[in-house]
């Protein structure tokens, strides 16, 4: 039932892809800005409150539903439920519209509209960003957009909470965010304790991410760029999984500060990146090409993990 569960909810959201701002994404948000504005008095401690309670609100139901459904052997109910948490949890469809026109735009040449579109995407600002940047940063969000949408969804719904773990990990992760990563957040410490719990909800299934990525595309070249530059990233998650992806598809990512072969010092902002010495990685600088690469590296992974996904299944029906 996991996996046809999975198949049908990615072809639901083929057929009719799930909006980033549709109503239901909407409450969440609103719920975790109810909790931060009530909690937030300063402390970790009250972060940790807020992130279960939030959690307890929204996982509390979604495994009540399914154990009742499984209890009165509602088998067909209980499959719909597994479709839709699936359907609502993953987001393989949300943002590919932006990395589609992002290529289709720097493919006609149109530079201006491939930043515009890029700053729509990803809040930065792109004035002035050259092709190869404007790649890089498409191909990384891409990669990361993919992992916490997708592939980690996939491997909590395969826990015994099913759709309820499916839904811990995407809240976590926003919450991760939410609670962090806007300006007026990132120096409190309410936050402390959410991006925490997702370092670890996370730390699993970003390792399997980069090991699929290493399995279908260069698996050396994908493991040498993990073994030695993904611990250069600030993020640990963000770095693995950007390591092996630009490695398996034989692509530069990062920045120079982060590929950089030396420590660089706590003054790095007055150090000339052009500078900074940087090690022969494998692969080549982002380039148009790179967009279609990860497109392809994307499809296969998630392919992979679709077969193991049979054959697990496969395995559990006959033992």
């Amino acid at each position: 039932m996991t996996f046809l569960s999975i198949l049908c909810a990615l072809l639901l959201e083929q057929m009719k892809p799930l909006r980033a701002d549709n109503p239901i994404y909407a409450e969440i948000k609103s719920l975790a800005v109810r909790m931060e504005t009530w909690f937030n008095a300063g402390h970790p401690s009250h972060g940790r409150i807020g992130w279960f309670l939030m959690m307890a609100a929204l996982i509390i139901p979604t495994a009540l539903i399914y154990w009742v459904l499984l209890r009165y052997d509602l088998i067909l109910g209980a499959f719909a439920w597994n479709v839709l948490i699936v359907y609502l949890t993953l987001g393989f469809r949300h943002y590919s519209h932006y990395f589609t026109s992002i290529q289709l735009a720097l493919n006609a040449g149109d530079e201006p509209a491939a930043r515009a579109l890029l700053a729509e995407w990803t809040k930065l600002d792109t004035v002035g960003m050259e092709v190869s940047e404007i790649s890089r940063i498409a191909v990384e969000k891409a990669l990361i957009t993919t992992h916490r949408n997708v592939f980690g969804v996939f491997f909590w719904f395969l826990m015994p909470l099913g759709p309820a773990a499916a839904v811990m990990y995407r809240v976590a992760e926003y919450l991760a965010r939410a609670w962090n990563e806007p300006e007026h957040m990132k120096n409190e410490a309410f936050g402390l304790f959410a991006a925490r719990a997702f370092y670890w909800i996370d730390w699993i299934p970003a390792r399997l991410t980069a090991v699929a990525f290493a399995i279908v595309g260069n698996f050396e070249d994908a493991i040498y760029a993990w073994r030695n530059f993904a611990h250069r990233w600030r993020d640990e998650a963000i770095g693995i999984i950007l390591a092996a992806g630009g490695g398996a598809m034989g692509v530069r990512l990062g920045t120079p500060l982060e590929n950089a072969v030396k420590v660089v010092p706590a003054d790095a902002g007055t150090v000339d990146i052009s500078d900074v010495e940087v090690e022969s990685l494998p692969g080549d600088e982002p380039s148009i090409r790179a967009l279609q690469s990860t497109v392809g590296l994307v499809w296969r992974a998630l392919l992979l993990w679709m077969l193991l996904l049979l054959l697990l299944s496969g395995a559990v029906y006959l033992g």
